[in-house]
């Protein structure tokens, strides 16, 4: 893309820095009526979107597509203000709608799903124009697909004049919590978080076997976890960890696959968790540190499985790992400097929550506590204003990039889901999967997993997950299993696909960075979050994997998650206890199976299995190392 404009790069900037404002500003003493914050916030959206993508960049027509820009511009602000001036007409009569409103509609969807694409590309878009042509055509389609149609009066006033099409929930959720904690997470990285998160997985991982796979892993994973983006976690540390890897001599499809994996995995980990923790809360009803505590075992499990594969291939193959003389101190990491700004905003954070405000006041304070500290200790005298102020724009523009995508994103899912319930897709759906999985859960779960991968290639977390829970979660919900674990099951397999072949973005963008074929990346990413596939299962096994039930039920859950993780990671990873390799995977896939059997003294058994087989392990590996 071609350089922008000064006069463009300046509006940008500006509208970026009106919308980072706008959501300080509601964070700190609440949000405007419900219609009213959601419109103003989509508009600033839609400005920054049409700024941030002009149509026919560096082309020859580009002033035609500054033309359509401006219009669409236009046309969707009024179409905004429209709903902000007639609010209380909406919210009390439920007006009828018109030709004028049809019109506006039209125009606003257009310019949503068009800015949609530009930004993430034409999968989601064409997803959401199939839905509405569904809605509207539904009485052509045969079967128990089918249903009796809606005209466009009626989609109208659903979709542009209530509080349950465009302006609805995942609307209310994306102005809201997930736009001051996009914000929080911006400025946390840029205010001295980024390169203390960086030295942080160095210190710790990257003298060990594998030392540059685990930098990646716990880089990513720290990252991923304020981030919440697969894709965008690979292009911010994969730029720095797969050149490292690559430096070690690790094979460029192996640095790749690593660093897609570690980053997917920050879409599973608390506290942000993709947006998808905001938006499961408030689908579901329940709090969101409820929602937190189920998902940190399977996180943690995840991140081990990850881990300990890099830990196994490290010492079956001689990994590279960095020496000390590389590595930055402790003393260079925990200087007052370089965390007191990363030190108050998470206090801010948890006093907040600890006080018992709102879940975006909290962010707020946070977020606060952050910028009060960041020119305490970047600026020391006149010459630090400019990199100071460069490193506080650049916070500004990374936290607009993020509200935009989240905000088109959403737009566009809550249009999706509109017209999902309105045509009752999802329940006709949930009746076809539990009428072909019949009573058995784990079948049902099988065909909703499958599902769910396919629904979620080339979509956005977020996107992808509002998707499978209107349509897939109630199916695994009328064969009895609890909600918190039916969206947790399809947000995971959502999650998981942006490493799934063939539509797998991280991979892409990994392979690319490590100039690697995609093919290649994908197959070791595969091995690599082997264990991401078949965690959610546990869950339908162990209530207390997502924090159900007693103490009692958590810790076998976590025993028995551990062993098997454990065991599947010596698996992908190539532990050889015996010369043939068949006897090594069918031991371990032994203590795998074992582990998770529904029962105490049989997961016990696989931990002693297991323990006695990395004994052996470790005793060839010295007897090797005498001969050698």
């Amino acid at each position: 893309m071609a350089a922008p404009s000064p006069l463009r790069a300046a509006a940008t900037r500006a509208t970026g820095l009106a919308l980072v404002a706008f959501v300080f500003y509601t964070s700190a003493v609440g949000p405007f009526e419900s219609l009213i914050h959601r419109a103003l916030f989509l508009g600033l959206v839609v400005c920054l979107g049409l700024l941030t993508y002009p149509l026919g960049a560096g082309r020859r027509w580009r002033p035609l597509g500054a033309a359509l820009d401006v219009a669409m511009a236009l046309v969707a602000l009024w179409a905004c203000g429209t709903v902000i001036a007639r609010y209380e007409e909406i919210m009390t009569t439920l007006p009828m709608a018109t030709a004028g409103d049809i019109f506006l509609t039209a125009a606003l969807v257009a310019v949503i799903l068009e800015i949609a694409r530009r930004a993430i590309g034409w999968i989601f878009p064409a997803l959401v124009l199939a839905m509405l042509a569904y809605a509207l055509f539904g009485n052509l389609v045969p079967g128990r697909l089918g249903h009796r149609g809606f005209d466009v009066y009626f989609v109208t006033e659903n979709l542009f004049l209530g509080d349950l099409g465009i302006w609805g929930l995942l609307m209310g959720v994306a102005a809201t919590i997930i736009a001051v904690f996009t914000l929080f997470g911006s400025v946390l990285l840029h205010t001295g978080g980024g390169q203390t998160f960086i030295d942080l997985a160095m210190r710790l991982g990257g003298n060990a076997p594998g030392g540059g796979a685990k930098i990646a892993t716990i880089a990513s994973g720290i990252f991923g976890m304020v981030s919440g983006s697969a894709v965008a976690n690979v292009a911010t540390t994969g730029n720095f960890t797969i050149p490292l890897m690559k430096r070690l001599n690790y094979p460029p499809a192996l640095a790749a696959a690593t660093e897609a994996v570690a980053s997917t995995g920050g879409q599973i980990a608390p506290p942000i968790m993709g947006a998808a923790a905001f938006l499961m809360a408030e689908i579901i009803g329940v709090d969101y540190l409820r929602i937190m505590g189920a998902a940190a075992l399977p996180a943690f499990l995840f991140y081990l499985g990850v881990f300990m594969t890099i830990h196994v291939m490290a010492r079956e193959k001689n990994l590279g790992f960095l020496p000390d003389a590389e590595l930055p101190t402790w003393r260079q990491i925990l200087y007052w400097r370089r965390t007191l700004p990363v030190g108050l905003a998470l206090g801010g954070l948890i006093v907040g929550i600890a006080r018992g405000n709102s879940i975006q006041t909290a962010a707020f304070y946070g977020t606060a506590a952050a910028l009060a500290a960041f020119p305490l200790v970047r600026i020391r005298g006149r010459a630090d204003l400019r990199p100071a102020l460069g490193q506080a724009l650049g916070a500004v523009d990374d936290a607009s990039k993020g509200l935009l995508v989240i905000g088109i994103l959403l737009a566009g899912a809550q249009i999706l889901v509109s017209m999902t319930n309105l045509t009752g897709l999802g329940i006709t759906l949930s009746s076809l999967i539990v009428s072909l999985g019949g009573d058995s859960v784990m079948l049902v779960a099988l065909i909703v997993a499958a599902v769910c991968m396919v629904l979620g290639m080339g979509i956005p977390t977020t996107a992808a997950y509002v998707l499978v829970a209107a349509v897939l979660a109630p199916a695994m919900m009328k064969v009895q299993v609890a909600p918190i674990v039916a969206h947790m099951f399809v947000f995971y397999y959502a999650t998981i696909s942006v490493i799934t072949p063939p539509v797998c973005i991280a991979v892409f963008v990994a392979a690319g960075i490590a100039q690697a074929p995609w093919g290649a990346v994908a197959k070791k990413a595969l091995a690599l979050g082997a264990v991401t596939y078949v965690i959610p299962f546990l869950f339908l096994l162990y209530p207390g994997m997502l924090a159900q039930g007693t103490w009692a039920d958590i810790a076998e859950a976590a025993y028995s998650g551990v062993v098997f993780v454990v065991a599947f990671s010596a698996v992908f990873g190539g532990m050889r206890v015996f010369r043939r390799r068949a006897w090594n995977v069918l031991a371990w896939l032994a203590v795998a199976g074992l582990a998770i059997y529904p029962s105490l003294w049989v997961s016990a058994a696989a931990g002693v299995l297991g323990l006695a087989l990395y004994r052996a392990r470790a005793g060839g590996a010295r007897a090797e190392a005498a001969v050698a």
